[in-house]
């Protein structure tokens, strides 16, 4: 049987590399999902038929009703929503290596100090950091992403210095569970220590870098399902946990190159620690306003068109409508491409899940390297919610907190209309000085409705 158990790991084990490769082109994303699935499916039916501390109905009844609070919720969140979401799971995931590192702690303490050998108490110590830093830091993320804490950076004086103390003591402390593993005080200390660095290390990180700290938090909680994985002796954990906390990584680095950030800020906190005074001062911004009929005669007389989605698409669940405007100017032989910003949205890929959403082809949307240079030779670039990814201060001024930050270069395009509620701020709080240039025009109003005016003013001059 253990023989059989392993095999049923290692084909696990490849279902899962396989589908991330795939996840790597987007037109095999879909059959990617499918072979990870299927490989979760084998982890976890092998891992069952291993398990003789619970019955079968124990297991069932926790599936149920685990399964049936995923569910409920799943099924009721909003789009835009699905950051706070990700965050959540983030959360839980490491809560739930955390848990796990504790109850093997208490069940092997009371056998006796020697089951607690040097390899299974690094895993416990690893897990109970890692997973209590993901589980604190995602529920932070998650209350900044809902609006229930603030965006803004929060930061006090010697925060880092008081960082470094807290891992030092950490250090300290499980050096000294090494030398009296059923300590019960070390390991509580080890827990308020790892819970407390996951609060203090996300609330220095302000909203506009929120897409790099749920990258970040996604792939602590697959180290922490590593650590875990030693801890059980369990292969495809192991496995498993490694894939995540690799891949997240890389995506981490993605982030932060698109955010012209350092990762060892990132891993040391304090990430993001920008106020927003940069690009306030200087003369008013003065716009000019474009009407419903006036729109709709430039995406008439447009050869080209180049759409760049933000949050507020996501907010106004104006993807499918997008859609039908992209059909209105392909019926007239428009080029109608999106330009994709990696950290636009609340989490790396946002708006290509809502495009998707949509039945908009993945072909269609373009990563920033690759369009950067077509702006210059596009009629008309319509910005449908997205701010300070368009944001022209991060090229032209040093005082603002986005300077370096790499752009999508929508002001070089001949024409630029933006699709915005109001002059509201970007999520990063600043000006955003492209709404005052010569070639910009503001379309005032919600996305979905004033896009479909200009969809039902197109489908008259057909």
């Amino acid at each position: 049987m253990s023989i059989a158990i392993e095999i049923a790991y290692l084909i696990a084990s490849i279902l899962f590399i396989t589908g991330i490769k795939l996840l790597g082109k987007t037109k095999d994303a879909r059959r990617g999902n499918v072979l990870s699935a299927i490989g979760m499916l084998i982890a976890i039916v092998a891992t069952l038929l291993t398990i003789n501390v619970l019955t079968f109905v124990e297991i069932f009844v926790c599936i149920l009703i685990g399964g049936a609070i995923g569910l409920f919720y799943a099924t009721r969140v909003a789009m835009t929503k699905i950051p706070e979401m990700v965050a959540l799971f983030n959360g839980f995931g490491g809560l739930a290596s955390f848990a796990v590192a504790l109850s093997d702690y208490f069940l092997k303490s009371e056998i006796s100090a020697a089951s607690l050998d040097a390899v299974n108490l690094t895993s416990i110590i690893l897990s109970v950091l890692i997973g209590g830093v993901t589980f604190t830091g995602s529920m932070i993320a998650y209350l900044k992403l809902d609006g229930k804490v603030s965006g803004q950076p929060i930061t006090f004086s010697g925060q880092h210095l008081l960082n470094l103390a807290l891992l030092i003591a950490f250090v300290i402390t499980s050096v000294m569970v090494f030398l009296d593993p059923t300590n019960l005080i070390l390991i509580g200390i080890l827990v308020g220590i790892s819970l407390l660095l996951g609060i203090l290390t996300v609330i220095p990180i302000g909203g506009a870098d929120m897409p790099v700290v749920i990258s970040l938090l996604n792939s602590y909680s697959g180290m922490a399902a590593c650590a875990t994985g030693f801890i059980l002796s369990n292969n495809v954990l192991i496995v498993a946990g490694s894939l995540v906390g690799a891949s997240g990584i890389i995506l981490t680095q993605i982030m932060c190159k698109a955010m012209n950030r350092s990762l060892t800020n990132v891993l040391l906190g304090g990430f993001g620690q920008t106020v927003a005074t940069g690009g306030q001062d200087g003369p008013a911004i003065v716009v000019k306003e474009i009407g419903v009929e006036e729109t709709a005669m430039l995406f008439d007389a447009a050869s080209s068109v180049l759409v760049v989605p933000g949050y507020g698409m996501a907010v106004a669940q104006a993807q499918h409508v997008i859609r039908e405007l992209m059909e209105q100017c392909e019926k007239r032989n428009i080029d109608f491409r999106f330009a994709i910003h990696p950290v636009a949205g609340r989490m790396p890929g946002h708006m290509n899940v809502l495009l998707a959403e949509a039945n908009i082809s993945y072909d269609k949307l373009i990563e920033m390297e690759a369009i950067n240079d077509d702006f210059p030779n596009t009629d008309l670039v319509f910005i449908v919610g997205a701010n300070d990814v368009v944001n022209p201060a991060a090229r032209t001024n040093p005082q603002s907190p986005i300077y370096g930050m790499p752009i999508l270069n929508a002001d070089k395009a001949k024409t630029v209309i933006v699709s915005k509620r109001s002059m509201g701020k970007g999520y990063a709080g600043i000006e955003n000085e492209l709404f005052g240039y010569p070639n910009c025009l503001m379309l005032f109003g919600d996305a979905k409705q004033t896009i479909t005016k200009v969809v039902s003013e197109m489908k008259d001059m057909s």
